[in-house]
């Protein structure tokens, strides 16, 4: 190859870089609507293929119908869960004269055992700056995912009308010998499938059970901790303990001492097994990932992608490992 060449070459590496790496950013609002794009593609890709190529519909007439489909099956119920949990929040009352009463004493038992006065007026003056911020961060989040709907349904469209030529144009690109890229082809449309089903089964299996145990233990707004610990399950490590450990605590300082404990007792031996034996048991059914892939995955995926590093964060891990396997196949043996 001639000097010339190589420069041609390495210049439009360079550019694609970093024009790639521009757009990345630029995109980075829009992430969670376009890989939320990508998931319910890789969803109903199989349907897509059979009405266009088996029963002959024009692709625009199935990309609408699908796509129908993804709203009333995936939007729908998201959107209305998000507004069943707003409209709940809104509607939540407090006990005003409790809750005052329960932090006084939380604060005079602090200030006997350690000294510290948690009422002093600097840590008053810093909960009310934090205040502020946590509204606009509440507002802003509807505003963005309100936004990744569109983008969603947008690029949704698209990607249904043009699957095939997609699929074959990424196909070509990938570096890899034809045997290993059907193997990465797989890993990805496998992962993305379990981690699609089998995160939101997890949620809605375990915060049901959660849900009961709230009721069972007199829980205050049982159904809306209920909601939450459905949230709570997506989070790594700690998952649905943000929710009922906190929750315990209050009906504890309450003085309600014998639901707490049985809370308690209730969420740390059952909530939390049910969490890993259901996990254990999707994952080596559909994906057969390890759970330490699933963990660091979703810790990597939550902060690079949004919500949809649930799904994609454990991908990202798993694409890796596959490569270095692949180079140590071709290259180091």
């Amino acid at each position: 190859m001639s000097v010339k060449e190589q420069y041609r070459k390495y210049s439009l590496i360079t550019i694609i870089l970093g024009l790639g790496l521009l757009l990345f950013l630029k995109m980075t609002p829009f992430m969670g609507g376009i890989l939320g794009a990508c998931t319910i593609y890789i969803m109903v890709r199989d349907q897509m293929l059979y009405l266009t190529q088996k029963k002959k519909i024009r692709k625009s007439i199935t990309a609408i119908i699908l796509l129908i489909e993804a709203i009333l099956c995936f939007l729908v119920p998201l959107s209305l869960a998000v507004w069943l949990l707003i409209s709940k929040l809104q509607t939540v009352n407090v006990d005003t004269a409790t809750f005052v009463d329960t932090i006084t004493n939380l604060a005079d038992w602090i200030r006997r055992k350690t000294e510290y006065d948690l009422l002093s007026k600097e840590n008053i003056s810093s909960i009310a700056s934090i205040l502020p911020g946590i509204g606009q961060f509440l507002m802003g989040g509807i505003s963005s995912f309100a936004v990744n709907l569109f983008v969603l349904v947008f690029v949704l469209y698209f990607m249904l009308i043009g699957g095939t030529k997609m699929e074959q144009y990424i196909y070509e690109l990938l570096p890899f010998s034809d045997n290993n890229k059907k193997h990465v082809m797989n890993e990805i449309n496998m992962i993305v499938r379990a981690n699609a089903i089998g995160i939101p089964l997890l949620a809605i299996i375990q915060g049901a059970i959660a849900t009961l145990g709230y009721y069972l233990f007199d829980a205050p707004s049982a159904l809306l901790f209920g909601f939450l610990t459905c949230f709570a399950t997506v989070i790594p490590i700690v998952g649905t303990t943000l929710v009922w450990f906190p929750l315990a605590a209050y009906m504890a300082i309450s003085g309600d001492w014998p639901h707490a404990i049985g809370l308690l007792l209730y969420c740390g031996l059952i909530v939390t097994n049910i969490d890993n034996l259901i996990r254990f048991i999707l994952q080596k059914k559909m994906a057969d990932t390890h759970p330490l892939i699933t963990i660091f995955g979703v810790v990597i995926g939550l902060s690079l992608f949004g919500f949809m590093g649930v799904i994609f964060g454990p991908l990202l891990i798993s694409i890796f490992i596959l490569c270095v396997n692949i180079f140590k196949e071709q290259y180091l043996k």
